[in-house]
């Protein structure tokens, strides 16, 4: 499994960005101004529809996608036994 290293931290880095883009690309309630309780949330949550329910999914998976790449990473390189 050591022959694939190499392989699974560029996986580790290209799956790191695409989830920083995904995660930078959904939308929030509000800008600056709901940050620290600035904004009128009125307590409730927003249902997610069409391509916002998408991306949401697809961060969910990319994201389970880099923890197991992480550990088959840490298991190729040696550091957990």
């Amino acid at each position: 499994m050591q022959t694939w290293a190499p392989y699974l931290g560029v996986i580790e880095i290209i799956l790191a960005v695409v989830l920083t883009v995904l995660v930078l690309l959904q939308t929030k309630g509000g800008g600056l101004g709901s940050f620290m309780g600035g904004g009128d949330t009125g307590g409730s949550f927003r249902t997610r529809r069409g391509v916002e329910a998408t991306m949401h999914r697809v961060t969910i998976g990319i994201s389970v996608i880099f923890f197991i790449n992480t550990v088959l990473a840490f298991l190729a390189w040696g550091q957990i036994s």
